[in-house]
C-alpha cells in the first residue's frame, strides 16, 4: 500500500456556493470533491431576530489532498467561499491516518 499522508478539507457553505468552492480547489491542485447538502442550526437561533437572515441550508464539500497540495487548496477553498466574512461559512482540516482508494 502506498502512504500518501492525505488531508481531509470539510467546507461548510452557504447553498449554492459549492460548485464554485469546488472548482477552486481543483484549480489548486485537488482530485476532486463529495458535495452533499445540510441544515445548519444553533448559532442562528442564538442571534435572535438578526439570525433570521442566516439560511440554514448548507453544502457540504469534503476533499481529500496529499500533504503536498493541502496548503493551496485549503487557502482556495477560503478564498472562493469568502471565509474570513462573517456568516459565510467555515473550513477545517483532519489529518488522516489511513485510506483506501485515494490515489
Amino acid at each position: 500500500m502506498q502512504d500518501v499522508n492525505p488531508n481531509l478539507i470539510t467546507c461548510i457553505v452557504e447553498r449554492g456556493k459549492a460548485d464554485e468552492v469546488v472548482e477552486a480547489a481543483i484549480a489548486a491542485g485537488a482530485d476532486g470533491a463529495t458535495m452533499y447538502y445540510g441544515r445548519g442550526t444553533g448559532v442562528r437561533q442564538k442571534l435572535g431576530f438578526s439570525g433570521l437572515f442566516i439560511k440554514p441550508e448548507k453544502e457540504i464539500i469534503l476533499i481529500v489532498t496529499r500533504t503536498e497540495q493541502t496548503e493551496a487548496v485549503f487557502n482556495a477553498v477560503v478564498k472562493a467561499a469568502n471565509l474570513e466574512q462573517k456568516g459565510k461559512g467555515f473550513a477545517f482540516l483532519h489529518k488522516i491516518d489511513r485510506a483506501v482508494g485515494f490515489l
